[in-house]
């Protein structure tokens, strides 16, 4: 383990290519964290049910999933960097295309923006993921994309500072309601202030990353990844998705990612709801309950971000597989408090959670790309793709909240048995991969 993180065997010196690409992290983390917020807001904005607005998430989500592979065929042809700078172009257009769509006052235009915005993200995180995983010697590749995958929550917290103060603070604080009852020109006033305080934010990220693109296009990077794979472009691609389906520890590693990346999202999204039943009944208000929960979440946040470089050091030291399943156990304990408690430690172990869910999503992804060679960058893909389980499973949480009372006991923290299975199947794919050094 005394290998440098940034040098290959042949000499080569990532450090200043793994710096530029390591901001694409926290640039797609602010753009994860800036959003999420959004559904209310729209809602509000617009006068739309909270399902209607929630197709922002659709939309983003559907962004992800769909450019997925195509970015892994795109960079199988031309390079990591080209991908890169596609995803940034696409990034920054989603986002300046904020300004034609608050002109035509519609909200459909602005689910346009979050896909082509997203579309961006699926080409970065394809692109940048694998890239850094290359970016030296395999021995350290796991915690090289732990140390940039560090700088992705540094870029969340901005976007949930942003959202708060920037946007949410801003709008008009008319309710739903109250807007209602608007005449449609009075409506049309607010709706069109309140879009203009919406947008200002994603302007600027979007001449932000026009001059990341700029310095992506002007760094030398070296492309040893993509020489690395020889002779991918003569590949079939059906041979490639062929043998990346009989690799048993790519195929589990997608399901792992899948499960984590679900967990991931239950947790945060329901640390609001769980939270301010704890703090109502304590006899707060539900606005004060809310405030203070949401309080939570983001100290939540920053026990993550300090975690992932935590664990970035571990790693030198301790097999990735033995401490992935190590913090999946631990995660695993936590939630069972979660379920058992119904006052403020069940809340201090939701927010413990979030320090055993940092080292996840890069580990499980080096770990599964490990020893891949040409079939990374459509392995990549997959991984990608499995983000997909942030949008399938919290519904299924949110199914179980809404029952109010199972057995008599509290439907939310009923639901958190949701992420004890998500933990689960991540601690079992840490066990198999450590067990089996020549794990096909």
């Amino acid at each position: 383990m005394g290998h440098s993180l940034f040098k290959s065997r042949s000499g080569i010196n990532y450090l200043v290519p793994f710096i530029i690409i390591t901001s694409c992290f926290a640039l797609w983390g602010f753009a994860n964290d800036i959003t999420n917020p959004m559904v209310k807001a729209f809602s509000k904005i617009f006068r739309m049910s909270v399902t209607e607005g929630s197709l922002v998430q659709v939309a983003f989500y559907g962004g992800y999933f769909a450019m997925a592979v195509p970015a892994a065929l795109f960079i199988r042809k031309f390079s990591f960097k080209s991908g890169i700078l596609m995803g940034l172009a696409l990034y920054a257009t989603g986002a300046l295309f904020f300004i034609p769509a608050k002109f035509s006052g519609e909200y459909y235009p602005f689910l346009i923006a979050y896909f082509i915005l997203t579309c961006g993200l699926s080409f970065l995180e394809t692109s940048a993921n694998p890239y850094i995983l290359s970016m030296g010697d395999e021995e350290t590749a796991t915690r090289r994309l732990n140390l940039a995958q560090a700088f992705n929550p540094v870029g969340s917290l901005l976007g949930m500072f942003v959202a708060m103060h920037f946007i949410q603070a801003r709008l008009n604080p008319m309710s739903t309601g109250e807007r209602g009852l608007l005449d449609e020109s009075a409506f049309n006033a607010i709706k069109d202030s309140d879009l203009s305080v919406l947008i200002t934010p994603y302007i600027w990220i979007g001449i932000l990353i026009a001059l990341v693109f700029l310095s992506v296009l002007l760094c030398k990077i070296p492309s040893v990844g993509d020489a690395s794979t020889g002779g991918t472009k003569n590949i079939s691609v059906k041979k490639s998705f062929q043998k990346l389906i009989g690799n048993k520890k790519y195929r589990e590693g997608v399901i792992a990612q899948f499960f984590y990346v679900g967990v991931q999202i239950m947790c945060w999204t329901f640390i609001i709801q769980y939270g301010t039943g704890i703090f109502m009944r304590e006899g707060m208000t539900e606005r004060v309950a809310e405030m203070l929960a949401q309080k939570y979440n983001m100290v939540a946040m920053l026990i993550f971000c300090v975690s992932r470089f935590m664990c970035t050091f571990l790693l030198k030291y301790i097999n990735p597989s033995k401490l992935l399943m190590v913090l999946a156990s631990v995660g695993a304990i936590l939630v069972l408090g979660v379920i058992g408690c119904e006052n403020r430690e069940g809340m201090y172990c939701l927010v413990g959670v979030s320090a055993c869910m940092s080292l996840m999503f890069p580990t499980i992804y080096g770990i599964a790309l490990g020893g891949l060679g040409e079939e990374v960058k459509l392995g990549s893909a997959g991984l990608i793709m499995a983000i997909l389980g942030g949008s399938l499973l919290p519904p299924l949480q949110a199914m179980i909240i809404d029952m109010k009372t199972i057995v008599g006991l509290s439907a939310i923290n009923v639901s958190f048995v949701i992420p004890l299975i998500c933990f689960m199947v991540v601690i079992i794919y840490g066990k198999r991969t450590l067990k089996y050094s020549n794990y096909e």
